[in-house]
């Protein structure tokens, strides 16, 4: 278990409370931010979506002019109260969630700059990766966590698997290249154009720009689709037996609370301190509980 920190910065109490609000899930206040930050968030994609409609763009374009910049507005704020109800500002600014947040409010001001930059408009769908975050649903990022760690376990099971795959598509391929070359089908003229169709039939794609001429390559096709079909159930069984047992591992449950030094979350109900950082989860408390202790 992290030791905690000895020496904790002062937590100004607005500081704390803003940050309770805004990364946390637990009051009525931090649910209604959360409910109108989602909502503002799905709005500004519907508008970017619409936006890049040409013919409801003619029609709408001031109004999506205004509604884009009270977006970004309203998002350049809470970017900035995040930066400041956080202990280590820099931590969050160059974290994962930080720089979607940076991108999703900066194509619009370097548009104001730099002439051609409406291209980047586009990133501002980034916008739609922060609902993940938003949400807070700790079930959610288990089950993600469990499959994450699954394939960590699984990886040289699947590792065999796509090697026995590769063996499969390499040989069918040159099998075809021969067969298929000698009957005068310019479609198997080289290896990795065969390898292409072997790749497309064992996935049962079937795009049909490359296709067999003779009685053999149309029976070694088939017999293609039926190992793809086959092999469809092998990943599968490995993934659905490693993500049992990680979900056996990972039964205890975690609340929504995020660390106010590292923006980490993912602790248990009865954690005092981040297992990630060793910073106290409640910096309004903190001050009290280091008096209790000396």
């Amino acid at each position: 278990m992290t030791e905690p920190n000895n020496h904790t910065t002062p937590f100004s109490p607005w500081r704390a409370r803003l940050h309770e609000v805004i990364f946390e899930a637990d009051d009525r206040a931090g649910k209604l931010f959360d409910t109108v930050l989602i909502i503002a968030i799905l709005i500004s994609v519907i508008v970017i979506i619409l936006d890049s409609v040409q013919a409801i763009r003619e029609n709408y374009h001031a109004l999506f002019i205004g509604l884009e910049w009270f977006f970004t507005i309203l998002f350049s704020i809470e970017y900035v109260l995040r930066i400041i109800c956080v202990k280590k500002p820099l931590r969050y600014i160059f974290s994962f969630y930080g720089i979607v947040d940076l991108l999703s409010i900066l194509p619009s001001y370097v548009g104001l700059f730099v002439p051609g930059a409406q291209n980047l408009m586009v990133i501002r769908m980034l916008r739609l990766l922060r609902i993940f975050r938003v949400f807070k649903l700790v079930r959610f990022l288990g089950e993600a966590d469990a499959l994450r760690h699954a394939f960590y376990s699984s990886r040289h099971k699947i590792a065999v698997f796509l090697t026995t795959i590769l063996i499969i598509i390499t040989i069918m391929a040159a099998v075809m290249h021969v067969i298929e070359t000698r009957a005068g089908n310019s479609d198997f003229n080289s290896m990795p154009a065969a390898m292409y169709w072997a790749v497309v039939t064992m996935t049962t794609v079937g795009y049909g720009d490359i296709t067999p001429i003779t009685v053999m390559g149309k029976f070694l096709s088939a017999v293609m689709m039926l190992i793809g079909y086959s092999m469809i159930i092998v990943p599968a069984g490995i993934l659905s037996g490693e993500i049992a047992v990680q979900a056996q591992r990972h039964a205890r449950r975690s609340t929504t609370q995020h660390c106010p030094s590292c923006s980490r979350d993912g602790h248990e109900y009865d954690a005092t301190y981040c297992k990630f950082c060793g910073e106290h989860l409640n910096p309004e408390h903190a001050g009290d509980q280091h008096l209790d202790d000396s």
